[in-house]
């Protein structure tokens, strides 16, 4: 495989993105509402200053291709838009819950099964195909959460629920790729600010003054949020989303890694064989990919 700067960019952008743990949990002691409150909010603000001030071509660009679509199709784009705004914040909302008042475990869970589960809902709602290799690996994850789901049926719940929603926002945003994707990105969050904004208010609790807080809630937005997405938008210029899709599971194993020896969270043997399958199951699920010679773009 041909290691070169798009490799190194999606591969950085999963690496930071697997320890957002460690930002979040020190933040436990605030309400999750609150925390995302303060993190679309200023996501929002500094995503709009990027784009007004260094990518205003590429806004023109979009907005030229906007109104050259007919009524029909502006309904359309709109409509995913939005509902990708709700579904980027509601999983958001559920990641943060879920890391700090479930476990790092369950958090990590939903974004390792993930990429099975979109491409399961993919088959169901896009009629996209899947190869004898890959339902095979569908079988090996439904056994693999039917033993999770022993005595741990609430962590197994946020994992499927974090992942579906995440899942559907990326099942959604397929037939919306018409657009500069940050450009898209900072509108759903403009909706998300707009959509939150009347509970701020009422829901609220006292704003933080802990300069603790302000300085996580930054390295949130800046080192987890804009910096891994640059990164990953650079990567997809020279790789195809396929193969940045595997680099995808370099999250969720840091996160285990986390769980396991920074956390000391609880594992039992059934829950190790259940991983287990689960990473045998990925194997078998992009084989086609990682023993595709080649992957990577000679630059």
């Amino acid at each position: 495989m041909q290691i070169n700067k798009y490799f190194l960019s999606a591969f950085s952008a999963f690496f930071i993105w697997g320890f957002f743990s460690l930002a979040l949990k020190p933040l436990h002691n605030y309400r999750s509402l609150d925390i995302l409150f303060y993190r679309v909010f200023y996501a929002t603000v500094l995503l709009l200053v990027i784009n007004l001030f260094f990518r205003k071509e590429k806004i023109k660009k979009d907005l030229k291709v906007f109104n050259g679509f007919d009524r029909k199709e502006k309904t359309k784009i709109l409509t995913l838009t939005i509902l990708g705004g709700f579904l980027l914040v509601f999983n958001w909302f559920l990641f943060i819950y879920c890391v700090n008042h479930v476990s790092v475990q369950s958090a990590s869970l939903a974004y390792l099964i993930c990429p099975i589960i979109t491409t399961v809902l993919a088959f169901f709602i896009l009629n996209e195909q899947l190869s004898r290799w890959q339902w095979l690996s569908v079988f090996i994850f439904v056994i693999s959460c039917a033993i999770l789901s022993y005595g741990h049926i609430k962590d197994l719940a946020y994992s499927l629920i974090i992942a579906f929603s995440f899942a559907l926002y990326l099942i959604s945003q397929r037939k919306n790729n018409q657009f500069d994707r940050f450009v898209v990105l900072t509108i759903q969050l403009v909706i998300a600010s707009i959509v939150l904004i009347p509970f701020f208010p009422v829901y609220k609790a006292a704003t933080p003054v802990a300069s603790l807080f302000w300085i996580l809630i930054t390295m949130i937005v800046v080192l987890f949020t804009i910096i891994p997405l640059f990164l990953n938008l650079f990567a997809l210029k020279g790789m195809d989303s396929a193969t940045v899709g595997v680099l995808m599971y370099t999250n969720p194993l840091i996160n285990f890694f986390l769980a396991f020896f920074f956390y000391k969270e609880n594992v039992n043997t059934m829950q190790i064989i259940a991983y287990v399958l689960i990473l045998l199951a990925i194997l078998i699920f992009n084989e086609r990919y990682i023993f595709k010679k080649n992957c990577y773009l000679k630059h």
